[in-house]
């Protein structure tokens, strides 16, 4: 979502704070700014809506300069995409703010500042942290103190970094709820709303906690907790690789991401999965004593990720012998619920940062549950840090906004859960064998089902003027169903529903025509014959359908029916494996579309504010 880039520095941070900007944009944004505290001991700005290449422009076309600066990337909550409401806001040309996240209680402080003389020049929320910063420092003291009485008044999410134009030599931050991450340099510090952004300047990172307050200068960091009081963090030597700016010579992000599927899987499974089963300690340090007693797992998760613990579900209690809930993080954290005894928690996101989700793991560990397992793709985040259990899954960087390559290895990291948790609670031995078999295999699999390409690229075509579209898939092919309507509509834009196959005739079934395509997955399992029965019922009422089917399973192109034969597999990966075509067809049928594929309209990479 949002992108902040900060730095206190002797040289120019112009590039620093621009290159930033850069690596953050995947993430989703409307427009971006910066703010620059120059020699001349003027605060400078200079914001646009569009892209950063917007700024950059502009920037080269009339160059400022500073040592201490502040940038932001903005997805609109409060008001319209202007370069009124893009950051840096400013209180009396001396305060400078950059925020993500959300104030909830901005139109009570709007109303009092207000009354106070202050003048507001934009419709968000952010501008409140600019004035009342500003306020309390005209009651006395420095910029560190402002912010901390502050921030006492603010409820919501947010992190934030303020420069004060009489003290150029510091900025002051504060986090809740919304990721900040300071990095450490020689002679100089940076801040920024995710490592990626700092990864040309510094290694070296403290990741703030929740309720921190900082200040930093050139060369010094002081972190207050929430009460106050002066605490140290750990300092993180970060390994993570910045590919963003590589397209491998495909034509988006997504498709080399798609592609990348065999090899990140591949990644996922490196020295966690032995011919026996899974090696120890892939969960952490002491989960083999924790999974040993776990009874009943829940799940919780937002969009694709939620897809994925749907997923597991049907694996969890089928083959692991426990019981699953899998619940949307949103609506968890707002309504009482019942845990039951010997819960594991699990959360899932690829950023680890997903606002949600990462409050539901804080009510949950107010809640009882035994212990919590976060399935993510980036160390050193938020839900990393703070759950008792972690499973990285090693995707890589992911730049397009829509999943694909975060979930495939998610659905990975539960059947090496299903296989722990399994070992436990009576997996037999055919079913072990059968799922490790699978997990060795899935690799080449998905490089089988990458050849389907041409096909899928043709069969694309004929979805040019579609728009409505209907997903079927039965058992756990169901979510994978609903993932692939949700990968449509997030890059095409076309309206698409995913129904359990049996629930065709309690309703969906009044959507049917011939305008109307239908996309069934059908791998061979014990639910094709009922599967075929569905497809019989669509037939009936003149449907279209787009059938990808096991070659084994006997379904036959004709006038009504286009079928693309998946190659086989074992039935525990059918999933993964069928989720492959799905984010293809998405992926054609927004080209043909032409609309912007890597950054979908109104839709932001890491959902950090609620």
């Amino acid at each position: 979502m949002c992108g902040i880039v900060g730095a206190v520095a002797e040289r120019n941070v112009v590039e620093i704070l621009l290159e930033g900007l850069k690596r953050l944009e995947y993430r989703g944004y409307d427009s971006a700014g910066v703010a620059l505290l120059t020699p001349e001991g003027e605060l400078n700005r200079v914001r646009r809506t569009g892209k950063v290449k917007e700024l950059s422009d502009a920037i080269e076309a009339n160059p400022v300069k500073g040592s201490t600066g502040i940038a932001h990337t903005r997805w609109a909550t409060h008001g319209g995409v202007t370069e009124a409401n893009a950051h840096p806001h400013f209180s009396s040309d001396r305060i400078s703010v950059v925020h993500n996240g959300i104030i909830e209680n901005y139109q009570a402080l709007r109303t009092e500042l207000t009354g106070q003389g202050y003048t507001f020049e934009s419709d968000t929320d952010t501008e409140t942290i600019a004035h009342k910063v500003h306020q309390q420092l005209l009651e006395g003291g420095d910029l560190l103190a402002a912010v901390q009485a502050s921030v006492e008044q603010f409820h919501g999410a947010y992190g934030t970094v303020i420069m004060d134009k009489e003290d150029p030599s510091r900025v002051v931050v504060a986090r809740s709820g919304s990721p900040l991450v300071i990095g450490l340099g020689l002679g100089e510090n940076f801040i920024a709303s995710d490592q990626m952004a700092l990864l040309p300047v510094t290694r070296r990172f403290i990741f703030l906690e929740e309720g921190d307050v900082a200040e930093i200068t050139r060369r010094s960091v002081k972190i207050f907790d929430q009460s106050g009081a002066p605490v140290e963090r750990e300092i993180i030597e970060s390994n993570v690789e910045h590919d963003a700016g590589d397209k491998g010579g495909y034509r988006h992000y997504m498709l080399k991401e798609i592609h990348e599927q065999p090899t990140v899987v591949r990644n996922a499974l490196q020295g966690r999965l032995t011919d026996a089963g899974i090696a120890d300690g892939i969960f952490g340090e002491g989960a083999d004593e924790i999974l040993s007693k776990v009874k009943h797992v829940q799940i919780i998760a937002c969009g694709t990720s939620y897809h994925a613990g749907m997923t597991a579900r049907y694996w969890l209690e089928q083959f692991a012998n426990v019981s699953c809930n899998v619940e949307i993080a949103s609506e968890f954290r707002y309504r009482k619920s019942y845990v039951q005894e010997n819960s594991l928690l699990v959360t899932i996101s690829q950023s680890g940062e997903t606002a949600d989700t990462l409050a539901a793991l804080r009510l949950a560990k107010e809640s009882g549950y035994m212990s919590s397992l976060t399935i993510c793709n980036v160390p050193g985040s938020s839900l990393v840090r703070e759950s008792d259990l972690a499973f990285m899954t090693k995707a890589g960087a992911e730049i397009g906004v829509a999943s694909t390559k975060a979930f495939t290895t998610q659905l990975t990291a539960f059947l090496m859960l299903t296989l722990a948790l399994g070992k436990h609670n009576g997996l037999n031995e055919a079913d072990q064998n059968s799922i490790i078999s699978g997990l060795q295999s899935l690799p080449t699999k998905l490089e089988e089902t990458l050849s389907l390409t041409q096909g899928i690229e043709d069969l694309a075509e004929e979805f040019a003027d579609k728009n409505h579209s209907l997903f079927l898939g039965r058992g756990d092919q169901y979510p994978i169903a609903m993932e692939g309507a949700l990968k449509l509509k997030e890059i095409s834009y076309i309206h698409a529903e995913a129904y359990a196959s049996g629930e065709l005739k309690h309703g969906p079934l009044a959507l049917i025509d011939d305008e109307m395509p239908v996309i069934v997955v059908a791998p061979n399992n014990e639910l094709l014959e009922k599967l075929k029965s569905n497809v019989e019922e669509v037939r009936a009422r003149g449907g279209i359908m787009y059938v990808f089917a096991d070659k084994d399973a006997q379904f036959a192109s004709d006038e009504t029916m286009r079928v693309i034969n998946v190659p086989h597999c074992e039935e525990s990966i059918a999933p993964i494996v069928y989720t492959i075509p799905l984010q293809l067809l998405s992926y054609y049928v927004a080209v043909i579309k032409g609309t912007d594929v890597d950054q979908p309209r109104n839709l932001a990479k890491s959902v950090t504010v609620e």
